[in-house]
């Protein structure tokens, strides 16, 4: 408090420190933190291929002879739009949202390293503690943009393009068409909490290593890893507790009766993720040296 503020009116000085504080803390600094996101053109690229790329991808799968019949929808995609965004979800949750939502999360915080510039944003009416949420709530909320538009892209590209006929389960039982656009919502959204939960993890490698290139290469490359390892057989105690295996959890809405426990189990493995690896950055944030830099 400056000596000007001690000799005030009490109701005035509360009143003055009140004004700063709003104009610093959370608020200011996420709306800042949008700022700068807004005007990099790497964001907006992003958003544009989440939006256009899938609309050539649906073109190519459905002028091939032969559909990729090694997947559940796959044999099915050449002739039914909902299997056809089924096919490419399962290709995006392998690498695709793990990357794009790294490409801003991986170096929302190894930037300020980078560039120098933590003593900048560290002022006096802005603490490390808001910086930090402000900075994972960009991050988080560009992810959750990024799989909206993907997802609507993704949808609306197949059904128009190859059709909206009703769609053969997994069980072999038929779902009629409007049940089944509100099965295949449900499946990308159930997506969000392990999209999240690679954003988080891009989020520690970020604020850990400094350097963009790994926080935004690492996470794909963890998640091809676990892929891998999902994959091999006889660790059915692993398997739960990988991010990925979170990714496959809407196959349960396709069966004939529905199940959920995998919803429920990547829900809780997804949080987890997200908990540990915000705990961790949070921790490495708050005893930074920023003397350097």
């Amino acid at each position: 408090m400056t000596a000007v503020q001690t000799h005030m009116d009490p109701a005035v000085r509360e009143s003055t420190v009140a004004v700063e504080r709003r104009r610093g803390g959370l608020g200011a600094a996420l709306r800042f933190e949008v700022r700068k996101l807004r005007a990099q053109y790497r964001g907006w690229a992003v958003l544009a291929g989440a939006v256009l790329a899938p609309i050539p991808i649906v073109v190519i799968i459905n002028g091939q002879s032969r559909p990729p019949k090694d997947t559940l929808f796959g044999r099915f995609a050449t002739d039914n739009g909902f299997a056809l965004t089924l096919l490419i979800l399962g290709f995006a949750t392998q690498w695709v949202l793990p990357l794009l939502t790294a490409i801003v999360a991986g170096d929302i915080f190894a930037s300020e390293d980078q560039h120098g510039t933590w003593k900048t944003v560290l002022t006096r009416s802005t603490s490390r503690a808001q910086i930090f949420w402000a900075k994972t709530l960009t991050a988080c909320g560009f992810a959750v943009l990024v799989l909206t538009l993907l997802a609507a892209s993704t949808i609306a590209s197949s059904l128009l393009i190859v059709g909206h006929q009703p769609l053969t389960g997994l069980s072999g039982q038929t779902i009629g068409a409007g049940t089944a656009l509100q099965l295949v919502t449900a499946s990308w959204a159930t997506t969000l909490a392990p999209t999240l939960g690679f954003t988080c993890l891009a989020i520690v490698l970020s604020v850990w290593f400094r350097n963009p290139a790994v926080g935004i290469a690492t996470p794909v490359v963890l998640g091809m890893v676990m892929v891998l390892i999902g994959g091999l057989g006889g660790i059915e105690i692993i398997r739960p507790l990988l991010l990925t295996t979170s990714f496959e959890a809407w196959h349960g809405l396709f069966t004939q009766p529905r199940f959920t426990g995998p919803l429920v189990e990547g829900l809780l493995v997804s949080a987890a993720w997200s908990v540990l690896s915000l705990g961790a950055a949070f921790a490495i944030v708050r005893r930074r040296d920023i003397t350097g830099g």
